[in-house]
């Protein structure tokens, strides 16, 4: 099998590393050292089992887990954690293990084992229950907290260096996720406008060329403009009819 190691600590990542080399079945090893970095390594190589530590800085384990649900194929997760009060959350996930460590080989292979019976029906099955609870909002990390924006209340994602600007109702917020990440999950309500930029599709009302020969947004509930890209006036256009 192909299967993704999640973990903030090399030395942990290691040491599954040589466990799964120890089991001698062939596997795959793809690695990331936080739960962003798991999502887009997830989309890049399909690995059909993540092994997800869930105590990280930035996204954690349960947030990764989450989203890596949505997928339209989803990996099987089995959570490799030091903590043990995480477990109800964990299977709230779909999670097929929750392995404590330091993680034993005999474990891990049997874990390892049940990933691999999680036939094609059951994967459906999964996605299924996905779609039909499906939440249309944004989870982001505020000072206080995490705080849910629905996703009705947002009007565009604008990308700068590492960080991603959520523009919405009550104001904004950064966030690490991509842009790529953000079109994945949401491509159904936001438009790609520019390289570093969706706008929600209820929130577009026209473009307009400027006189220095741009192409800016008319947006319905906010007077901020935002460059469309030649690449994809074309796009934008069609969309508007």
């Amino acid at each position: 099998m192909k299967i993704l190691i999640v973990d903030d600590e090399q030395l942990a990542r290691q040491r599954l590393h040589r466990q799964l080399d120890e089991l001698n079945e062939g596997h795959e090893i793809i690695e990331a050292d936080n739960g962003l970095t798991a999502i887009e390594q997830t989309q890049k190589h399909n690995p059909e089992v993540v092994l997800l530590d869930i105590r990280m800085p930035g996204m954690d384990g349960l947030e990764a887990a989450n989203k890596l649900s949505e997928l339209e194929t989803p990996p099987a997760i089995i959570f490799t954690t030091a903590y043990d009060e995480y477990a109800l959350k964990a299977f709230d996930s779909h999670a097929i293990a929750y392995l404590l460590k330091p993680v034993r080989k005999e474990k891990l292979d049997k874990a390892l084992h049940s990933a691999k019976r999680l036939n094609r029906v059951q994967l459906q099955n999964i996605q299924h229950e996905n779609n039909e609870t499906k939440k249309q909002y944004l989870s982001v990390r505020i000072h206080s907290g995490v705080r849910k924006i629905d996703l009705d209340e947002v009007y565009y994602f604008h990308a700068e260096q590492k960080y991603v600007t959520v523009k919405y109702r009550e104001g904004e917020v950064l966030i690490e996720e991509s842009l790529k990440s953000l079109e994945s999950r949401f491509g159904d309500s936001f438009i790609r406008i520019h390289r570093n930029a969706l706008v929600a599709k209820q929130q577009l009302k026209a473009i307009r060329k400027d006189q220095q020969g741009r192409y800016l947004t008319e947006l319905k509930n906010i007077d901020e403009k935002i460059e469309v890209s030649r690449r994809h006036v074309a796009a934008v256009r069609k969309f508007l009819g």
